[in-house]
């Protein structure tokens, strides 16, 4: 599904702290494929454990019923044109790299978010 944004659309920045062994990822994941459909441009930011829902392959066994599956929601999210971004030292503390994330993913710090919030960004945190 393309991205329904509007140009100049509002926009909401979801903070997700928890990984795939907590309910609270893939609410958060909900809540941002929701504010997408509601038009809003739309960006994550991982943090602490929330970084490892990025893993490849981390994602694919973490079902919350009845939501969807995390692995689809993060694919949906991502090729609506979401941002995904992952915090810097969240992944290097792991020991993760770039080849062990998904696709579309990006390492950043936060003052990527800050730049959003800044700018009148809503924010979530999960």
């Amino acid at each position: 599904m393309a991205n329904q944004t509007a140009p100049g659309a509002r926009e909401l920045v979801v903070v997700l702290t928890h990984g795939i062994d907590h309910e609270l990822s893939s609410a958060g994941m909900i809540i941002a494929l929701g504010g997408m459909t509601a038009g809003l441009k739309v960006s994550i930011f991982l943090t602490s454990s929330g970084v490892d829902i990025v893993r490849r392959g981390a994602a694919d066994t973490t079902h919350v019923k009845p939501l969807e599956p995390l692995a689809d929601m993060l694919r949906d999210f991502l090729a609506r044109g979401g941002t995904l971004w992952a915090c810097t030292p969240c992944v290097k503390s792991r020991g993760y790299t770039q080849e062990s994330l998904l696709d579309g993913v990006i390492i950043a710090g936060s003052s990527v978010m800050h730049e959003r919030i800044k700018a009148g960004a809503a924010t979530l945190s999960f």
